[in-house]
């Protein structure tokens, strides 16, 4: 039962703290439209790996129960659409600035 519970509270602290740190990236983007300071590589390397972690929550939560995966995919649905929407930001201002 405690070790549940560690499990439980580690998966939500881990969350969070992926979430804020993505979190004001995305808004600062959205609002600036500014992505002069992001690499592409690099970035779209983490965007996978959040698309591929987010796959893995929700297998987890077919196949042990949703309590046992729910954070890794809720975690990683939030950080992929945010890496989403900064991606296209950065294409549409590269694209542009090479005409």
């Amino acid at each position: 039962m405690e070790h549940q519970l560690l499990f439980q509270i580690f998966g939500w602290l881990g969350s969070f703290g992926l979430i804020f740190g993505y979190l004001p990236q995305a808004i600062q983007t959205i609002r600036t439209r500014n992505t002069d300071g992001i690499s592409l590589p690099g970035f779209i390397m983490m965007a996978v790996g959040s698309f591929c972690f987010m796959c893995q929550g929700l297998l987890l939560c077919i196949e042990q129960g949703i309590e046992t995966g729910v954070f890794i995919f809720i975690t990683n649905f939030i950080t992929a659409t945010c890496a989403a929407i900064i991606f296209i930001i950065k294409m549409h201002n590269d694209h542009f600035k090479k005409k």
